[in-house]
């Protein structure tokens, strides 16, 4: 008979041990990127399949409305995900093959200097790869957040944010603990920079 607290002790054991593999500087310097976006006014474009589709939401959720301390007088993160459109992006799979779902949305909306999260616990999901490949092309600055060995998406990418692990369910869960650091790092961040603008705002008005 299996000892399920026991069982479940070793998971939790062995994701720990996982999180102490992703490099700190990596998880930095996502921060910073999006700090600079959102400095910038620039859009932050986050894309995705399955598990990591759902984690595009859900950081697009959190990053958007979650790092607001006042809805009426806060700067906001521009950040759209590009898995939420379903008739737009049924379309593009129709029609141009579903590896076009993201980069023909990009090629609407994006413009040099924007920011580009790409998920993939493989590294190697087609459409993630094609957006990105474009997204290169056009001047966007691209991260790739990945697990298992990368992929072609790790390499690919200007930043990597990387989780060293096979197991897909595992990097998909640490992906979104990373993620509700980043937002709790930002939500700080973003209130220290809309401070200061505020400052400046007042001093320019004497």
């Amino acid at each position: 008979m299996r000892n399920a607290a026991k069982d479940l002790q070793q998971y939790v054991d062995g994701f720990e041990s996982l999180l102490r593999q992703v490099a700190p500087a990596e998880v930095e310097k996502v921060i910073d990127l999006l700090t600079d976006a959102y400095k910038a006014g620039r859009f932050v474009f986050v894309i995705g399949n399955g598990g990591s589709g759902a984690n595009a939401s859900h950081i697009c959720e959190d990053l958007g409305k979650g790092t607001l301390h006042s809805t009426e007088d806060q700067k906001r993160l521009r950040i759209i995900s590009l898995t939420d459109n379903t008739p737009y992006i049924l379309a593009y799979a129709n029609d141009c093959g579903y590896e076009s779902i993201f980069v023909e949305q990009l090629k609407n909306l994006a413009e040099p200097g924007a920011l580009l999260l790409a998920i993939s616990g493989s590294g190697n999901s087609a459409n993630v790869l094609k957006a990105v490949e474009w997204a290169n092309a056009k001047g966007l600055r691209t991260v790739g957040i990945t697990g298992y060995d990368g992929g072609r998406l790790r390499p690919m990418c200007h930043y990597s944010l990387h989780v060293p692990s096979f197991n897909m369910g595992v990097v998909e869960a640490a992906h979104l603990l990373i993620f509700h650091y980043i937002l709790d790092t930002l939500r700080e961040r973003f209130k220290t920079v809309s401070s200061e603008a505020a400052v400046h705002a007042d001093a320019g008005d004497t």
